[in-house]
């Protein structure tokens, strides 16, 4: 399968990244296993995670999504087969809040290692920006846990324009670590934020980009059609913002799309974005090995000029205003 390179790191990873914020909420260990396996096995190997994955469901406490992945890596003893990647900065309910700080940070890295039972991570990002730190503090940070052998590479999710650009000239400035990768939210429906304040950004400094969202929370799959679809997954209650007459433009595209290729909108959705050139891999979640198969299709399609035309145009942002 096609590797491709992580900004100007020596990381090269496949085209499609797993998320894994549903591990330890809405599938467990078992599930997650057999989802970790076929990604594997099916050519793929960049994973993504957080610390914070998933404070969210009631009764857990932070880093349930790590320790799964911890314990899948120490069973499978595969280490060195995947590209891993972890996030520190959200609120993990410690009374810190969104922080950056230094000491925050060496803290934090150190109980990410322990639940992913690796002594390195391939890369470290800053998961919320925080505007109380000064930059140079979180970077002077990460220059502390690469010169221990802890962390290879960083990357940013979530800053503004302004701090992202201002964190990639304090490092060039003062010789400390560079981001790397860009994580930001960017989907065919979600698409102004990322094409109008951040592309140019991530093109100029050749950040590798692998964005969240990549299926809008499930609404690009085409199984929310409308407001009776919403109690199919715990995500439904989020498809109203979609449901307009671009979303319906959107998914009429894509039903045309997937047709020809014998594909799912699922598919198609993510081979778009694989197709944008300032995209490296998008971030994708899934719940089962049926779900999983959308991934190797995207990954060997090559939408054609028209195809992308078609979707460019029913998605087109600066037209709906």
């Amino acid at each position: 399968m096609e590797k491709r390179k992580l900004g100007n790191s020596d990381l090269s990873v496949a085209p499609i990244t797993l998320g894994t914020n549903v591990f330890g909420w809405t599938i467990d260990q078992a599930k997650s296993f057999e989802v970790l396996d076929g990604f594997l096995e099916a050519g793929f190997n960049f994973i993504d995670t957080a610390d914070v994955y998933s404070t969210w469901k009631p009764g857990n406490k932070g880093g349930e999504s790590e320790t799964i992945i911890g314990n899948w890596i120490k069973e499978r003893n595969n280490r060195s087969e995947v590209i891993l990647t972890t996030k520190v900065g959200s609120d993990m309910g410690l009374g810190e809040g969104k922080t950056l700080s230094k000491k925050y940070i060496l803290e934090a890295a150190d109980a990410s290692l322990k639940r992913l039972k690796t002594d390195y991570l391939d890369l470290y990002q800053s998961h919320f920006d925080d505007l109380n730190t000064p930059v140079q503090e979180t970077l002077e940070a990460y220059d502390v846990l690469i010169k221990a052998g802890k962390v290879r590479w960083i990357g940013a999710s979530n800053f503004s324009p302004e701090r992202l650009k201002e964190s990639l000239e304090v490092s060039k400035k003062q010789s400390l670590p560079i981001y790397q990768t860009y994580q930001p939210e960017y989907n065919l429906y979600d698409r102004a934020d990322y094409e109008a304040n951040y592309e140019q950004i991530c093109v100029d400094y050749n950040l590798g980009v692998f964005n969240y969202y990549s299926l809008a929370s499930g609404f690009l799959t085409g199984k929310y059609r409308s407001e009776d679809d919403y109690n199919k997954s715990a995500r439904g209650g989020g498809m109203k913002k979609y449901l307009n007459d671009r979303g319906r433009e959107i998914l009429k595209a894509l039903d045309i799309i997937s047709e020809q290729y014998n594909a799912t909108p699922a598919s198609i959705a993510l081979a778009w974005l694989i197709a944008q050139p300032s995209v490296t891999a998008p971030i994708a979640s899934v719940t089962d090995l049926k779900q999983l198969k959308n991934f190797s299709t995207a990954a060997a399609l090559e939408l054609s000029g028209e195809d992308l035309s078609i979707l460019d145009e029913a998605s087109n942002w600066e037209i709906a205003g």
